[in-house]
């Protein structure tokens, strides 16, 4: 679990909705905050803060659909969970092929929008948690000399020291002394904790 605490965004230009929705999350120990505009959660809006949106698609001003539109455009982790009303599925399906991770339709029970916001708030961990680990590698990574960065591909394709020392033109030993500190500045403990390491984030490059 992260250790930042996660709030529950709702944006709704209902004042009821709105309320209720807080002191629902409240009942159940979820830290809540509400906006009456998608503008003005825009306004507040911090990426490192982490947790899920819950938001009208419909409203006055920018719709549920447009905010979503400039999240994806700033790259926002936030999980989204839209909220419907009959005529607006078809536009729901399009925010879920956007990026929205569900949508509830109105009316909703209760339990059926906290279990849908409990799986957003745990998507929301794991997305943080990989996001931080992939930087720690990425960061790893450009701490190589140039050297060790060729020794680092070429022990990923499966290459032995004598294959690299040939196509590198140096002695065997040299290849030894960039392998070692390769995997001394990657922090692997063998090839393949190396492998599964680096292999997912050379893939996003």
């Amino acid at each position: 679990m992260s250790e930042l605490q996660q709030t529950v965004f709702v944006v709704d230009d209902d004042d009821a909705v709105r309320n209720a929705l807080r002191m629902l999350m409240k009942s159940v120990g979820l830290e809540c905050e509400g906006f009456a505009s998608a503008r003005k959660f825009l306004e507040s809006y911090d990426p490192e803060r982490t947790g899920c949106l819950v938001l009208d698609i419909r409203m006055p001003g920018m719709s549920g659909l447009e905010l979503q539109e400039k999240l994806v455009e700033q790259h926002s982790l936030l999980p989204i969970i839209f909220i419907t009303g009959h005529g607006d599925v078809p536009m729901a399906v399009q925010a879920i092929q956007h990026g929205a991770v569900d949508f509830i339709q109105k009316p909703f029970r209760d339990q059926d929008l906290l279990d849908r916001i409990n799986k957003a708030l745990e998507l929301d961990n794991a997305n943080r948690e990989k996001l931080g680990e992939r930087d720690v590698i990425q960061k790893r990574i450009e701490s190589l000399t140039q050297r060790e960065r060729e020794v680092l591909d070429m022990v990923i394709d499966g290459c032995a020291n004598k294959v690299m020392a040939i196509d590198m033109n140096v002695s065997q030993r040299t290849i030894e002394i960039h392998r070692a500190k390769m995997m001394e500045k990657m922090q692997a403990s063998s090839v393949a904790h190396l492998v599964r390491m680096v292999i997912p984030t050379l893939q996003e490059d």
